[in-house]
């Protein structure tokens, strides 16, 4: 069975959701027949390369708060990071574009290291002093997954370079009807949109491997990401 799991690693909840599939996945008695593909899915494609903000300062810009209730709202999706045993950061981080992070994803599938390069990725990204959107932070990333430096660098200085491939993938989410992430398709036939607990995830392969409806509940608010850089709930 093959699970494609469509995400943004600008994304928290679908660092979380990751973590949540993972132990969901651990449960299913037939957890060595899955195949997990990882998919492109920008939350801010119109965004420009190079230009990141604040996280703290974009929450706040968005949703018309305060510095000081946009920290509130980043406590509350650290709180969730937390309880899946995930390190999170609350200040220091930084919200940009995510397309050449998806490109380097595409080359590292393709060495069969995607999965190490995503991990790494989320960490730095959420739990490391270290800004995913600096070219040098990629490729040490790139390197620490297993993928050649040089051949790193070259994809990164070659804009297209599997640049079709994430399109190709952001098309088919569209086509999906996936209009937030984290989205989770089962064998092209079930899907599952949100952070969802790990049993819901456990419960869905259980059925999809039986070929039964899934039945799992809608995912809580605000426990996926929209297309326009803000993830955290707002706080009354």
């Amino acid at each position: 069975m093959r699970v494609e799991i469509w995400s943004d690693i600008a994304c928290p909840w679908c660092y979380i959701g990751k973590a949540r599939f993972t132990r969901g996945l651990a449960d299913f008695a037939h957890r060595d027949e899955v195949e997990v593909v990882f998919r492109s899915f920008e939350l801010d494609p119109n965004g420009a390369k190079g230009q990141v903000a604040p996280v703290v300062e974009m929450l706040a810009k968005k949703y018309g708060r305060t510095l000081e209730e946009a920290r509130g709202m980043e406590e509350h999706v650290a709180a969730s990071a937390r309880a899946e045993g995930l390190t999170y950061r609350t200040e220091g981080r930084d919200h940009g574009n995510t397309f050449d992070i998806h490109r380097l994803l595409h080359l590292a599938a393709a060495r069969g290291r995607q999965e190490e390069l995503l991990d790494l990725a989320y960490r730095a990204n959420f739990g490391e002093e270290r800004s995913v959107f600096d070219p040098e932070v990629l490729v040490a990333l790139a390197v620490e997954a297993g993928l050649e430096e040089a051949e790193t660098r070259a994809v990164l200085a070659d804009e297209s370079a599997y640049a079709a491939e994430v399109r190709a993938d952001e098309r088919e989410a569209a086509e999906l009807g996936a209009n937030a992430v984290p989205f989770f398709v089962l064998d092209r036939r079930y899907g599952i949109s949100g952070g969802q607990p790990a049993e819901v995830f456990t419960r869905a392969l259980e059925q999809a491997w039986a070929g039964r409806e899934v039945s799992a509940p809608a995912a809580p608010e605000g426990e996926a990401c929209e297309p326009d850089g803000a993830c955290a709930v707002p706080q009354p």
